[in-house]
């Protein structure tokens, strides 16, 4: 076997890695993957790859749970003997690799696709794990062969806290890159602008200022349409109470869709979309939003900030800062020919940037396999 994917779960093997894996399958390369069992989902099996189920705790640090992980992943490695193990997020990153060594395979590469809510939020609990999380991302990093970065901030906090102590391991990639033949230029819609939210209902996406933003506005432009696209998952860190939900559906001020399975009908139909996100790696929805052409705003935080130009193809905003958001917001409402023009802007920014064909040459190159 070529190469073997750890992933964090299966949605994010099918949404985020499918093009690589594409990519990877149309050279005759044999790939593989293992994918959490709780997070196993049956769409996973269209990829055209075989899948591993493992056990894997979903959040937390778990000595016994963790050491179970690892040698899991050595056992499945001895068997399937990969030339390549690629792991991404942070469990996979740390466990996958250090079972990666164990097994002794070949070449281990490891992808940072953000920090997460450990290094978003500040108390005693959280700075205690982060202390206990930097010393073993130190580990899965000295057992890989290279890192790839989706954004400077992630790299330089990575370098500061010592995690990468050999820059030479690093390899910096825009994101996962997004289709641009699949998320093709659509049409804006006609008649009032409608803003769109798209992510998980947790607080560090940012989805509670963007319904705050929206009551402050709703006020003054009454035909403004709200709508907020994303699953509930209470069992994840920072997930919204179902009270706050159900209070925001009795308003009615913000559309709630609940969780989709395409999201282009929805960008479709929006002018503007909105992530006022607290970090991210770089959030394959705005990608996403930018490639159908339609005008961001996001956050001026790590991961976020590299997809816009504030003023060209939209604006940043300061994060946790819905009085800031409405007033962003309030400028397509007062000058809609921004939408239009900051639209084309973020096509051409893809095409030039993000485009997942150049992202996945660079990634296939760190690999050893685009000569």
């Amino acid at each position: 076997m070529d190469i073997l994917f750890v992933a964090g779960n299966a949605r994010s093997l099918i949404a985020n890695r499918g093009d690589l894996i594409r990519d990877m399958l149309g050279r005759g390369l044999t790939v593989a993957a293992a994918v959490p069992t709780r997070d196993y989902l049956p769409e996973v099996e269209k990829l055209g790859i075989d899948v591993y189920p493992f056990e894997m705790g979903r959040t937390g640090i778990n000595p016994l749970s963790d050491l179970r992980t690892t040698f899991s992943l050595v056992r499945l490695m001895r068997q399937l003997r990969p030339k390549v193990v690629f792991g991404y997020t942070v469990k996979p990153v740390i466990y996958g690799s250090v079972a990666a060594r164990i097994a002794r395979v070949p070449r281990v590469y490891s992808m940072v696709t953000g920090l997460g809510h450990v290094f978003t939020t500040h108390s005693a609990r959280t700075h205690a794990i982060r202390s206990i999380l930097t010393r073993l991302y130190r580990l899965g990093i000295h057992c890989s062969d290279r890192v790839f970065f989706q954004n400077p901030d992630d790299e330089r906090d990575f370098s500061e806290l010592g995690i990468v102590r050999d820059r030479g391991k690093i390899v910096r990639i825009n994101g996962s890159g997004v289709d641009i033949e699949r998320f093709a230029r659509q049409p804006l819609p006609e008649g009032a602008p409608i803003f769109l939210f798209i992510g998980r209902l947790l607080t560090e996406k940012g989805v509670a200022e963007f319904v705050e933003a929206a009551t402050a506005l709703q006020v003054r432009y009454p035909a403004a349409r709200f709508v907020a696209v994303g699953p509930h998952d209470p069992s994840l860190p920072h997930a919204l109470r179902a009270a706050v939900i159900e209070q925001w559906k009795q308003d009615g001020v913000v559309e709630l869709i609940g969780n989709v399975a395409d999201v282009r009908p929805w960008l479709a139909k929006c002018s503007v979309f909105v992530l006022p996100s607290y970090r991210e790696g770089t959030p394959r929805s705005v990608l996403e939003a930018m490639s159908i052409g339609r005008a961001i705003v996001t956050s001026d935080a790590p991961g976020c900030r590299e997809t816009v130009v504030d003023g060209v193809n939209g604006f940043l905003v300061p994060p946790r800062d819905a009085a800031s958001l409405a007033e962003v917001m309030q400028r397509f409402l007062d000058r809609p020919a921004l939408i239009n023009d900051m639209a084309e802007a973020s096509r051409r920014m893809v095409e030039q940037k993000y485009d997942v064909r150049k992202v996945n040459r660079v990634i296939m190159e760190a690999l050893g396999y685009e000569r």
